[in-house]
């Protein structure tokens, strides 16, 4: 009994500190301020991020090298790493398109096949996930918070390319942490649609056109045939299932639905969640059917001709 009240007596661990003057607990505070008021995970109570935990290691960058097929080529390491993914955004005259698949893996294993891609910042921002699951989570929702606090003191909301600043700084804090983020934060502001790219060390990037992931390259395949910018709503919105249908097929690490998002003036909309497999045999249906009527128009009877110089 008395090992349990001295638990319940002693601090919780977030909230120890080697200096005891930047400890903003008290000692004789109630344990209801162990809630929300006291922070969770990292953050403090007032939401700012009191640092990451660290391997207690000398040197964590080279022990996640040894360790894990991360950052290096040691193909001895036990920790296996592995991750695939598709997330894509680009800008148009309509807006943003936002469109990922859904399949979390760890290795050869397919963790889940429900996973939510496209974190909601707030109703006019949009933040995707690729890398580290986890990391992209706490690190955008933490990002979150921060637009809130902007708006506010500003009184206005935050501008994308301050939201994406926010975020490039906060992870090249941790570059060569281990870390593993490549997120693309998307929204409308005072200058419009804006798109930018942002990875775990640190890099930022503004453009029209980002595919991430292990299936990025497929995806890249049918974005730069068919992208440009003047197309309407329902012709980007096509573009962005295709290109995840792509690489779902042909990726063995992206795959099972495909969640798609349309950015516009007035804040993002979600246009739903459809089974990516549906969508390949549908437009490979489409594909025979109009091969099948390109050749009965030529009048081969269903069969092309070859035509040899």
């Amino acid at each position: 009994m008395e090992s349990l009240v001295a638990s319940l007596n002693s601090r919780p661990p977030h909230l120890l500190h080697d200096n005891a003057e930047e400890n903003e607990y008290e000692g004789d505070a109630s344990l209801a301020q162990w809630g929300s008021s006291g922070g969770f995970g990292n953050l403090m109570g007032n939401g700012v991020v009191r640092g990451m935990e660290m391997p207690r290691v000398p040197d964590p960058t080279a022990f996640l090298s040894h360790h894990t097929d991360s950052i290096s080529s040691n193909s001895q390491a036990k920790i296996k790493l592995a991750h695939g993914t598709t997330t894509l955004a680009f800008r148009f005259r309509g807006g943003i398109i936002v469109s990922v698949d859904s399949r979390a893996s760890a290795g050869s294993y397919i963790a889940s096949g429900t996973v939510k891609k496209v974190i909601e910042i707030n109703k006019y921002l949009l933040g995707t996930m690729a890398g580290g699951a986890a990391d992209c989570q706490y690190w955008e929702t933490y990002l979150g918070m921060q637009c809130r606090m902007h708006e506010l003191r500003n009184k206005e909301r935050i501008s994308v390319a301050a939201a994406s600043k926010i975020l490039a700084n906060i992870v090249y804090e941790y570059k060569g942490r281990g870390l593993s983020m490549g997120t693309m934060i998307c929204g409308w502001d005072k200058t419009g649609p804006a798109l930018f790219y942002v990875d775990s060390d640190g890099t930022r990037l503004k453009g029209d056109i980002f595919s991430v992931g292990s299936g990025s390259t497929f995806a890249y395949g049918v974005l730069d045939q068919g992208y440009h910018w003047d197309l309407t709503d329902e012709e980007a919105q096509e573009l962005g299932r295709r290109s995840i249908v792509a690489a779902g097929h042909r990726d063995g690490y992206s795959g099972n639905t495909n969640n798609l998002y349309h950015v516009r003036e007035n804040g993002w909309e979600f246009l739903g969640n459809l089974d990516i497999s549906d969508l390949w045999y549908k437009y490979e249906e489409e594909k025979k059917t109009a091969r099948k009527e390109k050749s009965e128009a030529a009048g081969t009877g269903g069969v092309e001709s070859m035509q040899v110089e």
